[in-house]
């Protein structure tokens, strides 16, 4: 007994920019994202640029809308350094994750009291409790000196 085949080998598979679409309609990826992404189902050459170019001109591909998108998702939990490496992965152009990580700059030291509150019940009592509360909020992305900042205003409280 033969198994079935899957759709895309029986001759009823997606075109690419139907699987484009699909993807966009998940959430927002980058032109680099879907070039990664539907690279495999490329029939002749050209053929995916021709499809990520007409995308971008009916405008359902926008750079502004990613970035946007990941703040929104990330910045109630991640500090700047860790959004803008998740921006440059994404293949956006660096004039605007700047922008992005510049607008992030000026609440970095609330979200980072946010986070710390939620994770942690009060000050750490010796120093490796502060350094485990330091580790955890450089590993979301914040900078030393916002740590150092939340960490001793803890303290002091």
């Amino acid at each position: 007994m033969s198994e079935a085949k899957p759709a895309s080998r029986a001759g009823f598979g997606l075109s690419l920019k139907g699987r484009a679409l699909r993807y966009l309609a998940a959430r927002e990826h980058s032109r680099a994202e879907l070039e990664r992404k539907l690279k495999p189902h490329e029939e002749t050459p050209g053929q995916l640029a021709q499809v990520l170019d007409e995308l971008q001109a009916k405008d359902f591909i926008s750079e502004a809308r990613v970035v946007e998108s990941v703040i929104n998702r990330r910045a109630a939990r991640f500090g700047a350094a860790r959004i803008k490496y998740e921006l440059l992965n994404k293949g956006l152009g660096a004039e605007a994750v700047a922008e992005a990580v510049n607008s992030l700059k000026g609440s970095e030291l609330e979200r980072a009291q946010g986070i710390w509150r939620r994770k942690f019940d009060g000050p750490a009592l010796d120093a490796a409790g502060r350094a485990k509360q330091m580790r955890f909020l450089a590993a979301r992305g914040f900078g030393g000196d916002v740590i150092r900042r939340v960490v001793s205003q803890a303290d002091e409280d």
